[in-house]
C-alpha cells in the first residue's frame, strides 16, 4: 500500500459521500456512516478530527475496502503524482 495523505474525519466523510454512505448518527465526535447495497447494511464510524492518525486513516481505509475497491480508493486516500518527462 502507498503512503496514505493526510486527511480530516469530514474529507473522509466527504470521500463516502461519493459513494452513497451517508450519516447515520452520531456519538461524541465518532459519525456513523452507513449504505444499503442489495439489502445488506455496510457500517463505518469515522473519528470527526480535524487531523486523522496515519494509522486511523489506513484502518479506516482497510474497513472501507471491505464495501469499495480498493482502486477506487486509493484515489481519494493517496497523493497524487506528478511525473514530470
Amino acid at each position: 500500500m502507498p503512503k496514505l495523505k493526510t486527511l480530516s474525519g469530514s474529507d473522509i466523510i466527504t470521500i463516502l459521500k461519493s459513494f452513497n454512505f451517508f450519516v447515520a448518527g452520531q456519538k461524541g465526535s465518532h459519525i456513523k456512516m452507513k449504505r444499503m447495497v442489495s439489502g445488506i447494511s455496510q457500517t463505518l464510524t469515522i473519528p470527526n478530527h480535524p487531523e486523522l492518525d496515519r494509522g486511523t486513516i489506513r484502518a479506516i481505509y482497510n474497513q472501507a475496502s471491505r464495501y469499495i475497491s480498493p482502486v477506487e480508493l486509493q484515489k481519494f486516500f493517496t497523493p497524487n503524482k506528478i511525473i514530470l518527462d
